[in-house]
């Protein structure tokens, strides 16, 4: 782990909430509703935002699936009865 370029001291709440000082906000482009990940290797904690998906890039996916599972020959059938197996195989 590199060395902290900055240290502040905050406190949690009784709800288990903590407040990220509002320097280390705006430096990281934080804003109120940004989802964190939360780490730890049971004795340090470390939050991480993560970034929500571009839905362009879905879409760019998406059609490069169909266009595999065409290339392959998959019918909506198949995919469906694969699901219910897997579903069957959950089950038991």
């Amino acid at each position: 782990m590199s060395t902290p370029k900055k240290i502040m001291i905050t406190n949690m709440s009784s709800k288990g909430q903590i407040v990220i000082p509002n320097e280390f906000r705006k430096s990281l482009g934080l804003n109120s509703g940004t989802p964190l990940a939360v780490f730890t290797d049971g004795s340090v904690i470390l939050l991480r935002p993560i970034e929500m998906p571009n839905i362009g890039d879905f879409g760019r996916l998406l059609k490069e699936s169909k266009n595999a599972a065409k290339k392959a020959g998959l019918k909506r059938s198949d995919i469906k009865s694969t699901i219910k197996r897997a579903r069957n195989e959950s089950r038991s």
